[in-house]
């Protein structure tokens, strides 16, 4: 029951009657529990789960069950659920209960999915190796001793180690398709706008973006479909129609017109491996007959540099709110009000939120707003403008996720910066807002996953998940 990928097959099975959602949920609970050394969930909703369980079990029988009936998902602890806490990984929301339910969870219960609980992340959702969670870290299911990425690293070593059949994460530079890199699994990030952000706790707003984690494109696809689409609760949520994925529609055999930037098969800081692979997996669509060429695009070094200057800034001006006195946690030993907030944002934030507050008030400061801030967000606009050329030209954009293998938990991470450049291949996809998905195709140094990474222009959802399943087909 916990060990099936594939959507149409679990409901094929519960229709036969192999098994029952209630069984089913007792499995996942069982083996959640064997698994608690991962520290992939922050809360377990046992309860919840078999009740749902027992609903879509009558659904079923009489026919009435919902498109995702019985899919077992899990939830990022930064997306809020009515009378369950949710605390984006943080000492400051640790005590929250929401009154209302994303919308993007509120359409999978919808559609009758078992949400099974909430996903440990790094706090706020800032970070790159599921470390910076006020619930410790998160081990990833390959090696328990390597991580299994950030920030939605709960959500990928969940699905990776089939506690859950899917499940939910954020992607603001990369925390969807990185922790998918490193876990083996699939992860995807639409379009800005596709899937609504209403209930997402906001970490930098323009970015910010939902998406799922699967094993199986069926799944993947399914999800996506269920969550896009307009939400009146929403401003930037599309009101484009989103078309049905249809995979078995996907047309295999037309040629496709595939760019990949020289600069990232020539970056330093690509392992050996993944690059061989990649050259290697360029030479396979070749032979298939699609057009693959290296284009240059020199705004490269740029893009880290451009996303952590907006993505900061705007992390300053959300996580103002969490002062003590309007929202989160508040520090018992005050004094008057300056105290309240001092102690309170010392005591609640963790140190990787601190210093992204810091850098995003120092570049909105006075004297600093122009030379940084506005420059950036003009850099912002010249690489989507150069990236909407590209795809004029080609179908899709393809790399690796990331630069190399996952790392290990205890690996040294004093330098800021180099933590940073993890998302050196992810950033480009939520500066231009454009869907992107990591498949598990390449292995790098010690046989370890990374993901092979397709871009395709906004609001090609379609195309590319027909594309990125013939990929995982062939």
């Amino acid at each position: 029951m916990t060990d099936i990928d594939s959507l149409p097959v679990l409901q094929e099975k519960l229709q036969n009657g192999a098994f029952t959602c209630t069984e089913m949920i007792e499995a996942f609970l069982e083996r959640i529990q064997g698994h608690a050394s991962l520290n992939a969930f922050v809360e377990v909703f046992a309860h919840d789960a078999r009740s749902r369980a027992t609903v879509i079990d009558a659904k079923l029988n009489h026919g009435t069950a919902g498109k995702l009936a019985g899919l077992v998902v899990g939830i990022k602890d930064n997306m809020v659920y009515r009378h369950h806490k949710g605390s984006a990984g943080s000492k400051m929301l640790a005590e929250f209960e929401s009154l209302f339910t994303a919308t993007a969870v509120q359409r999978l219960l919808d559609e009758d999915a078992i949400v099974i609980g909430r996903l440990n992340c790094d706090e706020f959702a800032m970070g790159s190796a599921n470390k910076f969670s006020h619930y410790g870290p998160t081990h990833n299911p390959v090696d328990n001793k390597r991580t299994p990425g950030g920030s939605s690293g709960g959500s990928a070593a969940a699905v990776a180690a089939r506690l859950v059949h899917a499940s939910l994460g954020s992607d603001t530079g990369g925390s969807i398709r990185q922790p998918a890199s490193f876990t083996g699994t699939l992860g995807f990030k639409p379009s800005y706008g596709r899937i609504s952000r209403h209930g997402l706790v906001a970490f930098a707003s323009s970015f910010d973006q939902i998406g799922p984690l699967a094993r199986s494109m069926d799944t993947l696809s399914a999800l996506y479909e269920v969550m896009a689409g307009p939400d009146e609760y929403d401003s930037t949520a599309t009101q484009q129609a989103v078309a049905p994925v249809a995979l078995s529609d996907a047309d295999r055999d037309t040629p496709r017109r595939i760019a990949y930037f020289k600069e990232v098969l020539e970056n330093p800081k690509l392992d050996e491996k993944v690059k061989k692979q990649t050259q290697d997996y360029l030479a396979r669509l070749r032979e298939q007959g699609h057009e693959v060429e290296g284009v240059n695009f020199p705004l490269l070094d740029y893009l880290v540099p451009t996303y952590y200057i907006l993505s900061t800034a705007e992390a300053s001006s959300n996580l103002a709110r969490y002062d003590g006195i309007h929202y989160g946690y508040r520090s018992e030993e005050v004094e008057n009000l300056e105290t309240v907030y001092k102690r309170s944002r010392t005591e609640g934030f963790g140190p990787e939120v601190k210093r992204r507050i810091l850098l995003g008030t120092f570049v909105l400061s006075s004297g600093y707003y122009d030379a940084y801030y506005g420059k950036a967000q003009k850099a912002r606009r010249l690489i989507a403008d150069q990236t909407e050329e590209l795809f004029k030209r080609f179908d899709f954009l393809i790399s690796p996720t990331t630069p190399h293998p996952a790392f290990l938990v205890e690996a040294e991470s004093s330098d800021p910066t180099a933590m940073y450049l993890e998302d050196i291949f992810t950033v480009h996809a939520n500066l231009t807002g454009t869907p992107a998905i990591s498949l598990p195709l390449l292995r790098g140094t010690g046989k370890l996953p990374v993901g092979l990474q397709l871009t395709a222009p906004r609001f090609a959802e379609k195309a590319l998940f027909q594309f990125a399943h013939g990929l995982l087909q062939r």
